[in-house]
């Protein structure tokens, strides 16, 4: 029997992966120039909220209730600033920064897909641990405060903000903030 917690992210895991699938396979045309950005900003904007709840959340309780807690959280937390290393290179190509201008799509996808698979993999092991060590309601209680935290987190890669405890708290209160202005901002005629 699946528990909501397991449940939950093995439901997220499988619509970002969409999101994932959809945005590297967006392309633009002579017609449609722009067509790569709405699939492109969807998947960063999703995945980055979950990655901010997952080091909001899921790092601490691993941390506090698993025997090897320490260890799983520090995974946790690398494997996701990998991935929001690899998120911003995507942004910066899509959006023609010159640090990632001369990096083809290809190559930037293939280091997004590897390093999202490795936090995939990290948080799985991860909620694993805490199914074994927490009772249902604790898991419950956990996944309503993932996809809480999910609704307060930043919506662009920030791999170089602290992500863990206060600093990282703080962090994301104010990435999320800067983060809300440049998404409800009104868009050039």
């Amino acid at each position: 029997m699946r528990d909501n917690l397991t449940s939950s992210i093995a439901v997220t895991h499988h619509v970002l992966g969409e999101r994932l699938r959809r945005a590297e396979q967006s392309a633009p045309t002579p017609e449609r120039p722009r067509d790569r950005f709405p699939t492109t900003d969807t998947f960063l904007a999703s995945t980055s909220r979950h990655v901010g709840a997952i080091n909001a959340v899921l790092v601490p309780a691993v941390r506090r209730l698993s025997p090897d807690g320490h260890d799983v959280a520090q995974d946790l937390v690398e494997r996701s600033r990998r991935l929001e290393w690899a998120m911003a290179q995507a942004k910066a190509k899509l959006y023609g920064s010159t640090y990632a201008i001369r990096r083809s799509w290809t190559s930037i996808w293939a280091d997004v897909h590897e390093r999202f698979e490795e936090l995939l993999t990290a948080e799985e092991r991860a909620v694993e641990r805490l199914g074994a060590t927490i009772d249902e309601q604790a898991r419950d209680d956990l996944s309503d405060r993932i996809y809480q935290a999910e609704l307060a987190a930043p919506t662009r890669p920030h791999p170089y903000l602290p992500h863990r405890g206060l600093p990282g708290r703080m962090a994301r209160g104010v990435a999320h903030g800067v983060d809300r202005f440049w998404d409800i901002r009104p868009k050039a005629g």
